[in-house]
């Protein structure tokens, strides 16, 4: 399976991490949730629980279904679009579903703010905090920085941190460039 790294902006927004998860590979879409246990690792590895919580098959369904309605929010954004009402109650409903408070955190050489669930190491806290950052993202001062890679078949977005940066990784910009030399050389043929 081919390593990607992360695209800019996942260290800091756990929802443009989410909407990674599904990606294109060469034999198509590759699904980074699946087996199911791959999920437990993940919210660990974002770090969303101090002991991540057990997810059953529907418990991975609902996740995957926050995702889409990520992705397709994050798609109604950028292409300033009206967002897929189904969507909206999907996210609105997965920040509703456990109590929580907006909490000030240090992260230097910034102060941000971590929603934060008080009932911990549950799904539905979870689901909340990835709900959560994604509305953040689309209302708060990273939505303008928020895009989808300009490489032909990459279905991922990062956030803007360069002004010209078109695309998620390195990888994507050098196929992009590799495609457009080979272009040439065929058009001089």
């Amino acid at each position: 399976m081919v390593k990607y790294d992360p695209a800019p902006g996942e260290e800091c927004s756990v929802a443009v991490a989410l909407a990674n998860t599904l990606r294109r590979g060469p034999t198509g879409e590759v699904d980074h949730l699946v087996p199911a246990h791959s999920v437990e690792g993940w919210v660990a590895e974002h770090r969303l629980a101090t002991r991540p919580p057990r997810f059953s098959e529907d418990d991975v369904g609902r996740l995957t279904e926050l995702r889409a309605a990520v992705r397709a929010l994050f798609t109604a954004a950028i292409e300033e679009s009206a967002p897929d009402s189904a969507a909206l109650v999907t996210v609105n409903g997965a920040a509703a579903g456990a109590p929580g408070a907006a909490q000030l955190r240090w992260h230097p050489p910034s102060l941000r703010s971590e929603w934060k669930s008080t009932a911990p190491h549950t799904v539905d806290a979870v689901l909340a905090c990835i709900a959560s950052d994604a509305i953040d993202v689309l209302c708060g001062p990273r939505a303008t920085s928020l895009r989808q890679c300009a490489a032909h078949g990459c279905i991922r977005f990062f956030l803007r941190e360069h002004g010209r940066r078109q695309w998620c990784s390195n990888m994507c910009g050098d196929r992009v460039r590799a495609a457009r030399h080979y272009q040439r050389r065929r058009d001089q043929a």
